[in-house]
């Protein structure tokens, strides 16, 4: 099988010849850039360079021997834009090693040692010294709501997730940014065997938080619903504006699009299923109703956290795909997943801890947990293996070559019959 047909073989709920793998097609299944500059020196690769294509998380772009090595079958288009080398710059980062950030991105030193984002002189981002990601630092909304949305495109562009936006988005507003992403889409369908991912945000909840800051919008939730459902009201059409024009683009070239939105943390959704039903379900199923409609792309939602109430609506609004899986909150049992859900959706991550073992454990114990975790979710298909969320600085290198060691060995239906 090729790499796109056992993606969209796992998609369909058929078990491929050996389990997909993703490394760094989105910004939650990625690798820091401390991690992977790590990672090359104990590979002994000499000319690798860490480019740091997601500048808030600052997370490494996989270079092409990389996903070979590693045999990744899935990749993000947005990879096919900043490929010169004076697209870039050195920087050093917090651990002292050699990255390079985007030519775009020129943060600040303050005087504290610290590196600040601004836009339009407010800083919007922060990255104290030692530090290995920007935090938010301004909220457009934080002392209450705009009688009008006339200006909301404006108020988004002043938070770090959208004004320190990743490739392609980075190019969003040249005069021909559309055409050049159908071109550059085309070329990499006819240039690579691989499944294509675009990653396009249309985050709700998310983006109350980003403009509101979590605390306040958490309670507006419960306490202001006029408000908050007049934002999503004006969020959505801002979405499915940019979803016509992802749509008409690539969307018979692109296999699977990637939405973002956290609503769990470790114990639980961040609100009740009922909650979500009344104000961010019918907006989610508009937005999947759009791409399904318009496109021949797979639905893919990004969302931290134990969302286990929440899976039979967020299969019902119409995602095909969740990620990162993340087995170690609340009623998240890979096992228990699998058998309630893994007939309808499928599972892009779940592959390996990255909160305990795959940074703390030994090379050993991380063949041991992918073992586990690919023998509950890999069966009859509808399972693409990635780690829960991005390989994050601590990890030692060892353990991830021997994540994907274990993988190559273990990933079949004979592997696992003959280990």
């Amino acid at each position: 099988m090729t790499s796109r047909e056992r993606v969209l073989a796992a998609i369909a709920h058929q078990e491929p010849d050996r389990v997909p793998v993703d490394l760094g097609s989105t910004p939650s299944s990625g690798i820091s850039a401390i991690a992977y500059t790590r990672l090359m020196r104990h590979m002994g690769i000499q000319n690798s360079k860490t480019r740091v294509y997601d500048v808030v998380q600052e997370l490494a772009q996989p270079e092409d021997h990389v996903l070979d090595a590693f045999d990744v079958d899935v990749i993000d288009i947005g990879r096919a834009f900043n490929i010169e080398d004076d697209a870039w710059y050195a920087v050093e980062l917090s651990d002292g090693s050699r990255a390079y950030y985007p030519g775009w991105f020129r943060p600040q030193r303050e005087s504290d040692g610290a590196l600040s984002a601004t836009v339009n002189g407010t800083v919007i981002a922060r990255k104290p010294v030692g530090a290995t990601f920007f935090d938010a630092t301004h909220f457009p909304y934080l002392e209450g709501y705009p009688e009008s949305y006339a200006q909301l495109q404006r108020a988004m562009g002043m938070v770090h997730w959208a004004a320190l936006v990743h490739s392609p988005w980075d190019h969003a507003a040249d005069p021909d940014f559309w055409q050049t992403l159908r071109r550059k889409a085309l070329q990499l369908r006819e240039t690579t065997d691989k499944a294509l991912m675009i990653v396009v945000g249309c985050n709700l909840f998310e983006w109350g938080t980003f403009l509101r800051r979590l605390d306040n919008f958490l309670m507006d939730v419960y306490a202001d619903e006029q408000n908050v459902q007049r934002l999503l009201d004006a969020l959505v059409e801002i979405h499915l504006a940019n979803l016509q024009k992802v749509c008409e683009a690539v969307g018979d070239v692109v296999d699977i699009i990637r939405f973002g939105d956290d609503l769990g943390m470790d114990s639980g959704p961040f609100m009740s299923p009922e909650r979500y039903r009344t104000l961010f379900k019918p907006h989610h199923q508009r937005m999947c109703q759009y791409v399904q409609q318009h496109s021949t792309m797979h639905t893919f939602l990004h969302s931290c956290g134990s969302i286990y109430q929440l899976i039979p609506d967020l299969i019902d609004v119409g995602f095909e795909i969740l990620n990162p899986v993340q087995t170690n909150t609340v009623d998240m049992d890979a096992e228990r997943l699998k058998r309630e859900f893994g007939s309808d959706v499928t599972f892009w991550g779940g592959g390996a801890d990255t909160r305990h073992t795959l940074n703390n454990g030994s090379p050993a114990a991380v063949r041991n947990d992918v073992k586990q975790r690919i023998d509950a979710l890999a069966p009859g298909g509808g399972f693409v293996f990635n780690t829960i969320h991005n390989i994050l600085p601590d990890v030692p290198p060892e353990n991830v070559v021997a994540m994907f060691e274990t993988l190559k060995d273990y990933g079949t239906v004979n592997g696992r019959t003959a280990l």
